[in-house]
């Protein structure tokens, strides 16, 4: 008699299984992330069905010649930038985002750019019939592109396709959570699945020598959905960042094998598809009003590029027993810090006042040296003085209420320089030679020299 499948519970966020369900994953401690699988062994493939006697290989040591990496250019030079300089053969791209903030309409304009010179594009699409893709391409102007494109979600058919598109350089997957394996017994998107097409499509990229570039869904909270290990299967993690009711979008590396992480590419939404920006400061700047408090410019650095982007602030008496803190594009808790600094080192009281903090053009800011930006609109808009228009700020902050020195010192000021600004409010800290720049420094060493000058703003 056959025995029945054994089946095990599949948390959806982490992938970490259990014998049986429970309303906390025992791993990542989400709440009703355990579904049912059927544990059918190792996905298709794989070639762990059953275990081989191994054979030694020849060590090599660290002395050597090595090359830089072979790169396929994309077209688009800010997806080349994120990249490190364009797509790399054989590679596996993971690119997030959330619904409808323009990832289909990227990877449509990429494969393309491709095709037009001279590449292979496959474009499989899961989520969208061929019309509808169809549709899209014509209202970029690109339905003349020889993209080879189909609407698929077989696993195995998909595979049998790229096997018999040899000449292929770029395969575009739309979207990952989408494809299934009658092989397991799961349904699509769980992490059985999800988990073996990855594992399957991986292996195809790295023997074919073409760039595999897969779309994943985001949770609420913005994270890729699925286990995990997708991220550390594939080379390179892109999420693809913007609000809705602004026209910027935002391609961020937050992993790469083969360039440098944490770098962005800046894209503007328009009727035409997605326009490349390749001076966003201006952009970000373009429709500041300079005489209105509580207005900064913060000279700040994604990655290698130095970008100027304004930081807004409003304080307000509060009729709250709790006075609301409200920020958008920025960490609240750095917010908080940079209140309770202001209060203790500087005898500046915001505790009865809302406060409300807004990087403008909808970009999310991480890097500390935004402390002195915040804090400067904060203190403008306390006072109702405006800052002057021509200064940009950097520099962070400690609990002391010192002002700590910033990376890239040089490329701030000279992107400031460049735009018109004609003097900078930096840390004291950090070696540099002032003749170099057709600009006023003031350097400060602590959070109060900053309050006097807010206070003697006219």
């Amino acid at each position: 008699m056959a025995r029945p499948p054994k089946t095990v519970f599949v948390c959806q966020s982490c992938g970490s299984t259990s014998p049986r369900w429970a309303g906390k994953c025992p791993g990542c401690e989400g709440w009703n992330t355990l579904v049912e699988e059927s544990d059918t062994g190792p996905p298709p493939g794989s070639g762990l069905k059953k275990a081989s006697k191994g054979r030694p290989i020849t060590l090599e040591s660290l002395k050597g010649t090595s090359r830089e990496a072979p790169r396929l250019p994309t077209g688009l030079e800010e997806l080349d930038r994120v990249t490190g300089g364009g797509l790399v053969p054989g590679s596996a791209l993971l690119i997030g985002g959330e619904p409808g903030i323009g990832k289909s309409t990227l990877l449509l304009q990429l494969s393309a750019a491709i095709a037009r010179n001279g590449g292979r594009s496959l474009y499989f699409s899961g989520e969208e019939a061929v019309t509808q893709v169809r549709l899209r391409a014509e209202r970029l102007g690109l339905a003349d592109a020889p993209v080879g494109l189909a609407a698929e979600t077989h696993l195995s058919t998909i595979l049998a396709t790229m096997e018999a598109e040899t000449d292929a350089h770029l395969i575009v997957i739309d979207s990952i959570q989408t494809l299934w394996s009658d092989a397991l017994e799961a349904a699509p998107g769980t992490v059985s699945q999800v988990r073996a097409a990855t594992q399957s499509l991986i292996r195809h990229a790295k023997r074919s020598g073409a760039a595999l570039l897969l779309v994943g869904h985001v949770t609420k909270d913005g994270q890729i959905a699925g286990p995990k290990v997708v991220e550390h299967m594939v080379d390179t993690v892109l999420y693809f960042e913007g609000e809705r009711g602004h026209p910027f979008r935002i391609l961020r590396s937050v992993k790469n094998r083969f360039g440098p992480t944490d770098e962005i590419g800046v894209f503007e939404m328009a009727t035409e598809g997605l326009r490349q920006v390749r001076n966003p400061s201006e952009l970000f700047l373009g429709d500041r009003d300079a005489s209105a408090p509580g207005t900064a410019v913060f000279a700040g650095i994604e990655g290698t590029r130095p970008l100027l982007v304004e930081i807004q602030a409003l304080v307000a008496p509060s009729v709250l027993g709790t006075p609301r803190r409200a920020v958008v594009g920025w960490d609240t808790n750095r917010l908080s810090m940079v209140l309770a600094v202001l209060e203790a080192r500087c005898g500046v009281s915001l505790a009865q006042c809302d406060v409300y903090l807004n990087v403008a053009g909808g970009l999310k800011i991480t890097e500390p040296s935004a402390d002195l930006a915040a804090a400067a609109a904060l203190l403008s808009s306390f006072s109702g003085k405006p800052l002057p228009p021509e200064t940009v700020y950097f520099g962070e902050i400690s609990l002391s209420g010192a002002i700590r020195g910033a990376a890239n010192t040089a490329g701030r000021l000279k992107e400031s320089q460049k735009l018109g600004f004609s003097s900078a409010v930096m840390p004291a800290q950090g070696e540099i030679e002032p003749s170099a720049f057709a600009l006023e420094l003031d350097r400060i060493s602590h959070l109060k020299m900053l309050a006097e000058r807010v206070a003697s703003c006219d």
